[in-house]
């Protein structure tokens, strides 16, 4: 089971073994007791897997009540919330957020960091796939990362897209509706989308953004 504390980040391997994670192999294994010795929680991870098993520690067998959304009752509630402790303590102190999965959105992710020292700042509880960079002077948005549907930019599945600003009349030469779109959910005579697909090359992209970092002072 992966629990939802796992959910839009990474492990950092070396966090997990100052934890006191014991790795085999590609695999980091933990275990604890919970509830005064009654149970013992193991933890599995890998790079792209979270795994816990819970041990009824009187019988030797695993204990599954937990995970049973509808199950209540005093018992079964301690021991649901000091599962959930353990695992939401190893997902703060060992994992990093990792929302966007795309090679372009890492890249821009980590130029923007070299570049202004900014980091996505994730707004809204309800859509936690959107971010924005914001100036550290006037706090105005330069860019915004976002995973929506593709199709309403002619792509399959989820895209992952960048708002960024751009001037009006250079806006409207550039737009064509295949690579460069209106902005998505921004004003659209000073914001355009582009997807991370590799449609348009990552330099490309750079320039763009440096620009609206610019565009953004004013």
């Amino acid at each position: 089971m992966k629990n939802s504390a796992f959910q839009y980040k990474k492990p950092n391997f070396q966090k997990l073994a100052k934890f006191g994670f014991t790795q085999s192999g590609d695999t980091y294994f933990y275990a604890a007791e919970i509830l005064d010795g009654q149970f013992e929680l193991r933890v599995n991870i890998s790079a792209d897997d979270v795994k816990t098993e819970l041990i009824d520690l009187a019988c030797d067998e695993p204990y599954t009540l937990h995970l049973v959304e509808e199950a209540s009752g005093a018992f079964v509630g301690a021991v649901r919330t000091e599962y959930e402790r353990v695992l939401t303590e190893i997902a703060e102190k060992c994992f990093e957020r990792e929302v966007f999965k795309s090679d372009y959105a890492k890249r821009l992710i980590e130029y923007v960091r070299e570049q202004y020292g900014d980091e996505p700042e994730y707004l809204w509880e309800k859509f936690p796939e959107n971010a924005v960079w914001r100036r550290k002077d006037n706090k105005k948005w330069y860019g915004a990362i976002l995973s929506t549907d593709g199709k309403k930019f002619g792509r399959e599945g989820i895209a992952e897209i960048l708002d960024l600003r751009m001037e009006t009349e250079k806006l409207e030469n550039l737009v064509d509706d295949v690579n460069y779109f209106r902005g998505w959910h921004m004003n659209k005579k000073h914001w355009f989308t582009v997807c991370l697909d590799g449609s348009v090359p990552i330099e490309e992209i750079f320039r763009f953004l440096d620009e609206s970092y610019q565009l953004a002072k004013k």
